[in-house]
């Protein structure tokens, strides 16, 4: 159980901050800046989820908390120590990416086939969606940065690969299924 009692500790003060497994690692670390994009999607879905009602919030609802057990597990180094660890650490697991499929699928059914790139914008709900789609594709890319560095697991990787074809799929649902997407006409400005 998580107990916050207290906000600020000052020892972050000299730029460090605590991993999960308790070793201290420079705020700019790569870890640390991808588990933080992480945070900073879970924050972008708060935002859709302002307007995001029914399923679609609570499929949202269930994404928040599986960008925290993805942080918990990225900000935990060393994952060929986990058996030695006090307590087992949260891992992403391969149910959570088969989720998130069977939701793209599942929602992909209602929508026409593309025939051109769409511009991120529609209804309010799609706009937000593509942001976190963005960003979850930012902490992508920094995880797999760090994975070719360090230890990452692989569920973590996979699942935030889904999480922004999920979003985008979702964001053409938004769109009253796709109908409401905003197409992007090449050189139409010229």
């Amino acid at each position: 159980m998580v107990v916050l009692n207290k906000i600020y500790t000052k020892t972050g003060d000299a730029g460090e901050t605590a991993l999960g497994n308790g070793a201290r690692v420079a705020k700019h670390s790569l870890r640390v800046t991808a588990y933080g994009t992480v945070d900073e999607v879970n924050s972008c879905v708060g935002m859709a989820r302002l307007h995001a009602e029914g399923e679609m919030d609570a499929q949202l609802a269930m994404i928040q908390n599986d960008l925290f057990d993805l942080g918990a597990d990225l900000c935990r180094p060393d994952m060929e120590k986990d058996g030695e660890a006090e307590y087992a650490p949260l891992r992403m697991v391969p149910a959570q990416v088969d989720r998130l499929e069977g939701e793209i699928d599942g929602m992909n059914e209602a929508l026409e086939p593309l025939r051109s790139f769409i511009l991120p914008g529609g209804s309010a709900l799609a706009a937000h969606l593509h942001l976190c789609r963005t960003v979850a594709r930012r902490a992508e890319r920094l995880s797999m940065e760090l994975a070719t560095m360090e230890s990452v697991n692989e569920s973590a990787v996979k699942y935030l690969n889904r999480l922004s074809d999920w979003f985008f799929v979702a964001s053409r649902i938004a769109n009253d299924d796709g109908r409401a997407d905003v197409l992007w006409v090449p050189g139409a400005n010229r």
